[in-house]
């Protein structure tokens, strides 16, 4: 990369910097003692980071975290085959759609004191909630992908001698999947976020966790190294996907864009 490029990198980073200076400024001589306490400055922030990292708790919480929302993927993926399904076949949509468009609307955070009861607090209510969260945009994403897809294909496939399956498998699959990866970015972002608001009220560890216990002792350095792991592993995830769907399916304009 020539130092062009890392100055045009650098020009993005300006408004941060000053937003953190301001902060940094703020939290030291305008604030008094007790709002410094609530709200410490950057370099505190940075401090209670790296006293979180040295004794591997954030590690542990982070990999905690990820865990719970790798398998509640694993989970939600059957929304991938279901929503293929319901977009080729009328008669499976006819039965199942109204059953998703009532439990859609509700927040996975209403289920929460539910699965609570149903499975304790722990792993697997987290991944409940998990799951919740990212199954219907994948769903939701793959029907859409699926009856979009363009008809002169569909066509063209069975004029060539294509089966009904191998036009699914080989047409309309791969003509839906740069909206499928679209769907799975979206699930895995609010599944993120659910996970977050489970591990507050129902979880020994975890970002989530880590966050309500740093209250509990008013360490709010903690609180917003927390929030801002949150943020970062958000962020890490969504690009992952979407540097690796670039590359696996570069004919999309979508992802390419």
């Amino acid at each position: 990369m020539t130092s062009l490029s890392w100055l045009l990198n650098l020009r993005r980073l300006i408004l941060l910097a000053v937003l953190l200076s301001c902060w940094e400024f703020a939290s030291r001589f305008i604030l008094d003692k007790t709002q410094a306490t609530l709200l410490p400055p950057p370099t505190g922030v940075l401090a209670g980071a790296v006293e979180l990292a040295v004794s591997g708790e954030l590690w542990k919480h982070i990999r905690d975290s990820l865990r719970r929302e790798f398998i509640a993927f694993c989970y939600a993926s059957v929304a991938i085959p279901l929503g293929v399904m319901m977009g080729c076949f009328k008669w499976i949509n006819e039965q199942v759609d109204p059953i998703i468009e009532i439990l859609r609307p509700i927040p996975p955070i209403a289920w929460i004191p539910l699965s609570i009861l149903w499975f304790g607090v722990g792993n697997t209510q987290n991944q409940f909630i998990i799951f919740l969260g990212i199954f219907f945009p994948i769903l939701l994403n793959t029907i859409d992908a699926v009856k979009n897809v363009e008809p002169n294909l569909i066509r063209a496939a069975r004029c060539l001698g294509a089966t009904g399956w191998n036009v699914i498998t080989r047409v309309i699959l791969r003509a839906a999947l740069p909206q499928i990866v679209t769907g799975i970015r979206i699930g895995l972002g609010v599944g993120w976020m659910a996970l977050v608001a489970a591990e507050l009220v129902g979880a020994n560890s975890g970002l989530g966790f880590l966050i309500n216990d740093a209250r509990t002792v008013l360490r709010t350095d903690f609180i917003l190294d927390g929030m801002l792991s949150i943020g970062i592993i958000g962020l890490t995830i969504d690009r992952v996907i979407r540097y690796s769907a670039k590359k696996l399916m570069p004919w999309s304009r979508a992802l390419n864009a």
